[in-house]
């Protein structure tokens, strides 16, 4: 089975989604930039980095913040948002079980495959990290999505783009391949997902289903 990272890997969200956060947290009087969402938070729950922010700053975030960001990051993105290129082709031609495990809640999981037209290839198989205690690194998701779709962890390949989903496919005991073909892909994400504990490393979708099987013969 294939599981795929939704946000940066699938989509192209996560210059939109930093700098729509950067801008909620800003106006409710934190002031974070896009740049710094992006460096400590990519790959993370919202829950995560609400309460990473208030230890950070010792200040509680108002009680609504998570509804008014969740409101702001789904306009933004059922106008702006696109797919990431070739992944239809990807999905199109890749065999076998395939599912998503995103940290972003389910909602926001189905604007972005419904707004960017992949909900075909992986409906009704979608994970949210809001159903699990912990979210990536840790491997709780991972392993939740193992059992509910009854496959083992050793024959799952995951794609991630972050070295926090990365790190939590690697404590669940499955195969990842990072993905840096992403608009917000850094120069030095590459060497992150391999520490994290990437097998493979792409830049391009067009090449996925030969590093799947690749790796499956491993």
């Amino acid at each position: 089975m294939v599981i795929f990272d939704c946000n940066g890997v699938l989509v192209d969200s996560e210059p939109l989604a930093a700098s729509v956060a950067a801008e909620e947290f800003t106006r409710a009087g934190f002031a974070i930039s896009p740049e710094v969402v992006s460096h400590y938070f990519a790959g993370r729950r919202p829950a995560d980095m609400f309460a990473a922010v208030e230890a950070a700053t010792g200040r509680q975030l108002p009680k609504n913040f998570g509804s008014m960001l969740t409101a702001a990051t789904m306009r933004r993105f059922r106008s702006e948002l696109r797919p990431t290129p070739h992944a239809a082709y990807a999905l199109s031609w890749l065999r076998g079980p395939k599912c998503v495990a995103s940290s972003s809640t389910l909602d926001r999981v189905r604007v972005s495959l419904e707004t960017t037209g992949l909900m075909r290839f992986f409906e009704p198989h979608l994970f949210s990290a809001s159903d699990v205690p912990f979210g990536k690194p840790a491997p709780d998701l991972f392993l939740h999505v193992a059992a509910r779709m009854g496959v083992r962890p050793a024959d799952c390949i995951v794609v991630e783009d972050s070295a926090a989903g990365v790190a939590a496919a690697t404590a669940a005991g499955m195969t990842s391949i990072g993905f840096v073909g992403g608009s917000h892909a850094s120069s030095q994400l590459g060497a992150q997902l391999t520490a994290a504990g990437a097998r493979m490393l792409i830049a391009d979708l067009r090449v996925l289903k030969t590093s799947v099987i690749s790796l499956r013969g491993w």
